[in-house]
């Protein structure tokens, strides 16, 4: 019931075991007692009746505890039931007001009805009484739930439009970031383009000073002999070419290829290394079933990275050791080392840390190669400072 009495403002509907307060204008005391007589025990509540005679008494009672309901005489003999209907309604608008008389005219009946009195009842017919009072809480309380109601639906479309609001920030906001995002995908995707066109112009540009490169080669050899000086200038020349063209070959997307196995002396390869860059190597032979131009390749790409991050050759080192059906080679510095966050992304393709002096490809080819020799190549702190690169790459069987 606290919602109705909220709706209404001065209304106060009747609450579980409260009586029916009715404040009633009459000047005549038999009148006052028959109007009790019909109404108790005819109207679901309690009847609690305050009779006042004259205007004061009327005021008097409006300002007092706020009725349920007023009845009143209309033909007073200094007062009147339609001056006091108009009191009522300007101080309590929704409290219904019924006019029980003795004798009304019907168009006087038809004129207040329109001035907004809620019923009248003749004294001679006060059988109707009991109804019309019962009718005329109905009636205001339905009133009640309806503004009730309507106030709900109000505060709900309210509450709808705030969300609506709500969701249309939301919406313009996302739709900005989205453009936002369009615009830094095309941005990235450009500078992308750019890096694949340069290196794959690069690519195209170095072939023809290193064509040139193996053709002096020969020709010195055949006029001088064979020397070692040749043949080491000879492989790096190779090296050279192999790397232009991987680097081609990864500006077109494409995955590192022509990977030639057959059994080599992974020792003797690691001493090629240590010797062309002057840091030390083991001198162990050690057998396994694998590309040597692509290995060099591998190792010469991770020497050389870490002799450029140290800043010295005597920083850097080749070890390697035997593993169950494996072997593992490592390259180790003392250098600055390889940060957390950046050991699971070192190895992307076209990554560049705080030292790169390159495209960011050296360790992707570097990867790729000792992949497709069914190997893996991580990276791990030195103790002491530094960062070892290690290369597994399997044994040969038996049946091999």
């Amino acid at each position: 019931m606290s919602g109705l009495t909220e709706a209404l403002g001065t209304y106060r509907s009747v609450q579980p075991g409260e009586p029916l307060r009715i404040l009633h204008l009459e000047d005549n005391e038999l009148d006052h007692e028959l109007v009790t007589f019909h109404l108790d025990g005819e109207v679901p509540w309690e009847v609690q009746i305050t009779r006042v005679e004259d205007e004061r008494g009327f005021m008097a009672g409006l300002r007092g505890e706020r009725p349920h309901l007023i009845l009143s005489d209309f033909a007073l003999p200094t007062y009147d039931g339609l001056s006091a209907f108009r009191a009522a309604h300007a101080t309590l608008p929704d409290v219904p007001f019924i006019i029980v008389t003795g004798a009304m005219g019907e168009e006087t009946a038809v004129d207040t009805l329109r001035e907004g009195v809620t019923d009248y009842i003749l004294k001679q017919r006060l059988e109707r009484l009991a109804p019309a009072v019962k009718r005329a809480i109905a009636e205001v309380d339905a009133q009640a739930s309806r503004k009730l109601a309507e106030q709900e639906v109000r505060q709900l479309n309210s509450d709808l439009k705030t969300r609506l609001n709500e969701v249309e920030r939301l919406r313009n906001v996302a739709e900005r970031q989205s453009q936002r995002l369009e615009i830094q995908a095309r941005q990235l995707e450009e500078a992308l383009n750019m890096q694949k066109t340069f290196l794959a112009e690069t690519s195209h540009e170095l072939r023809t000073p290193l064509t040139a490169l193996h053709g002096y080669l020969r020709r010195a050899e055949r006029e001088a002999g064979g020397s070692q000086t040749l043949q080491d200038a000879q492989r790096v020349a190779e090296n050279m070419t192999r790397l232009v063209n991987d680097l081609l070959q990864l500006s077109r997307g494409e995955l590192v290829q022509s990977i030639e196995m057959h059994f080599m002396n992974l020792g003797h390869l690691l001493r090629q290394v240590g010797r062309d860059f002057g840091v030390r190597a083991p001198q162990d032979n050690l057998e396994i079933v694998g590309d040597p131009g692509r290995l060099t390749q591998v190792f010469v790409n991770l020497v050389t990275n870490a002799v450029r991050v140290s800043g010295s050759a005597d920083n850097v080192y080749l070890e390697a050791s035997p593993r169950p059906g494996e072997i593992e080679v490592r390259v180790v510095d003392h250098g600055p080392g390889v940060p957390d966050n950046v050991k699971p992304k070192i190895f992307d393709k076209f990554y560049r840390g705080k030292e790169a002096g390159s495209a960011g490809l050296g360790l992707t080819i570097a990867q790729q190669v000792v992949t497709a020799h069914g190997g893996t190549l991580d990276v791990v702190d030195t103790p002491g400072g530094g960062a070892t690169f290690r290369v597994r790459l399997p044994l040969p069987e038996e049946e091999d």
